[in-house]
C-alpha cells in the first residue's frame, strides 16, 4: 500500500480547503500531465466533460490530449464548498486552438480525497464560451497565477 501524502489532508476546514484548491490550480497551470497526475490516487476515477478516465496512466493521456488542443492554457479555481473529505470548486480557464480561436471555459468540479490527501474521484462539468482575444482576462505569463492576480469573484466570473 502506498504511503504517498498530498497535504493538506482531510478533514478539511476552510483554510485547508482553500489551500488544497490553490495547490490544484498551481499544478494544473504547469500543464505537465505527469506532475498533475501525482495528486490523484493510482486508481482515481474521473468524469471530464464526456470522457471517463480511471487511473493515473489514463489521466496522463487525457491531460496530454487536452493540452495539445488547449493552447496557452491559464486556469483559476475557487473554493465553492467543502465538508470532511470533499471539496467543490468552480473554475474558469482561457485557451486558444491552433487556429487562434480563443475560449473561456467555465465549470464546476466535485472532488473526493482519501486519508492521504490524494484525490479519488473528480467529476467535472465544463462549458466553452468563444471569446475575442481582446476580451481575455488571464494575462499572466504561462505557469502559476501570481498571488496578486484577481480571483474569479474579483473578475466578476
Amino acid at each position: 500500500m502506498s504511503t504517498e501524502q498530498r497535504p493538506p489532508l482531510p478533514p478539511f476546514d476552510e483554510a485547508s480547503a482553500i489551500k488544497k484548491v490553490r495547490l490544484a490550480e498551481d499544478s494544473w497551470n504547469t500543464r505537465d500531465p505527469e506532475k498533475v497526475s501525482l495528486g490523484y490516487t493510482t486508481d482515481s476515477k474521473w468524469r471530464n466533460r464526456a470522457e471517463f478516465a480511471t487511473g493515473r496512466p489514463a489521466i496522463v493521456a487525457l491531460l496530454a490530449r487536452k493540452w495539445q488542443r488547449e493552447l496557452d492554457y491559464r486556469l483559476i479555481k475557487e473554493l465553492w464548498a467543502f465538508t470532511g473529505n470533499r471539496i467543490a470548486v468552480r473554475f474558469a480557464y482561457e485557451w486558444h486552438d491552433d487556429a487562434q480561436n480563443w475560449y473561456r471555459s467555465y465549470g464546476n468540479e466535485n472532488w473526493q480525497f482519501n486519508e492521504h490527501g490524494l484525490m479519488q474521484f473528480r467529476h467535472a462539468c465544463i462549458n466553452d464560451l468563444p471569446i475575442k482575444a481582446e476580451d481575455r482576462l488571464f494575462h499572466w505569463p504561462l505557469g502559476r497565477r501570481p498571488d496578486d492576480h484577481a480571483s474569479l469573484s474579483d473578475l466578476g466570473l
